[in-house]
């Protein structure tokens, strides 16, 4: 679970039970620390970590010692009021100052915990701006999209869609394919089966002309059931074999309710001095050419009320 959806104090406060002494601290300089301070004040040291497993042992003196760190905690390692270890010692030379010694165990322990501490929210402010900065890049990347993309088909919405028109007038590139796709009977099928379905019928029909079409394609959504598509700079018969696996796409698309069918009209722009909004006018006339055709067809009202 990310930071986006946990506030940084709770996860602070809670994420310190997955950390271990090792996810905290260096233990070889740990060891050598214990071990010089077990040579200076002649004792012997085990730390265990917060359920009882050895860590670093220092003498023989916890040779066949089980730690018992509910009865027995010894000295608790605490890290966000957290116990993440235990400091256990014996003493050698049992006439050396005890006062002292426990003062610099002590300290040893205050130390550990102060360490502990700047490791843990170190790690986890790391982990949090790297999990923001991912967060805030999804949410730019979420803006640009929804200025340039049509919420319900992620095809181009139609303001973006004309600024593309007009940015490929202005750099004068002919040819250019132009096609204007309406689906037929969209208002049966919201009709008969509702909102949801007829909605499923435009992402079906934008999910096949994304499918057939090339990355330099361009494809919008210009209405609530057409589309248009420009094809900059379009190979003899490229857009015409285009249009013609759409239509068999849509056509041979097996679903229990739907039947996807589209008519589809095209133009080219070959002249600079055209615009692509007229050429796609155009192509919307010869679009209701085909649309004519298709719905005459054979078995086309059969296959439209299957659903039904």
């Amino acid at each position: 679970m990310g930071y986006q959806s946990i506030p940084y104090e709770k996860r602070i406060k809670e994420n310190i039970r997955n950390y271990s002494f090792s996810n905290l601290y260096n233990m070889e300089v740990i060891k050598g620390y214990l071990g010089n301070l077990a040579e200076m004040l002649e004792i012997n040291i085990l730390l265990t970590d917060r359920h009882g497993e050895k860590e670093i042992v220092i003498g023989d003196s916890f040779l066949g010692f089980y730690p018992d760190v509910v009865n027995e905690p010894g000295r608790k390692v605490r890290v966000q009021n957290r116990t993440i270890g235990h400091l256990y010692i014996k003493e050698i030379d049992t006439h050396r100052d005890s006062r002292l010694m426990n003062e610099m165990v002590d300290s040893t322990v205050k130390l550990l915990e102060h360490l502990g501490e700047e490791a843990y929210l170190r790690h986890e402010s790391c982990i949090y701006l790297e999990e923001l900065e991912v967060m805030l890049k999804e949410k730019r990347r979420q803006l640009i999209q929804n200025e340039t993309d049509d919420a319900l088909t992620g095809v181009y919405n139609k303001t973006y869609f004309n600024s593309r028109m007009e940015a490929i007038d202005n750099t004068e590139v002919v040819p250019v394919a132009v096609l204007n796709v309406n689906i037929n009977d969209w208002k049966f099928a919201n009709d008969h089966f509702g909102d949801e379905e007829s909605d499923r019928l435009i992402k079906i029909v934008a999910d096949i002309l994304k499918r057939e079409a090339k990355s330099d394609f361009i494809i919008g959504r210009i209405d609530g059931d057409a589309f248009g598509v420009l094809i900059p700079m379009a190979t003899e018969g490229e857009a015409e074999d285009y249009m013609q696996q759409v239509q068999n796409s849509c056509n041979t698309y097996e679903d229990s309710i739907l039947a996807p069918s589209v008519a589809v009209g095209m133009v080219y722009k070959t002249n600079i001095e055209e615009k692509l909004e007229d050429r796609l006018s155009d192509a919307e006339y010869e679009m209701f050419n085909n649309k004519f055709e298709v719905k005459n067809a054979p078995g086309y009202k059969e296959r439209l009320s299957k659903g039904i």
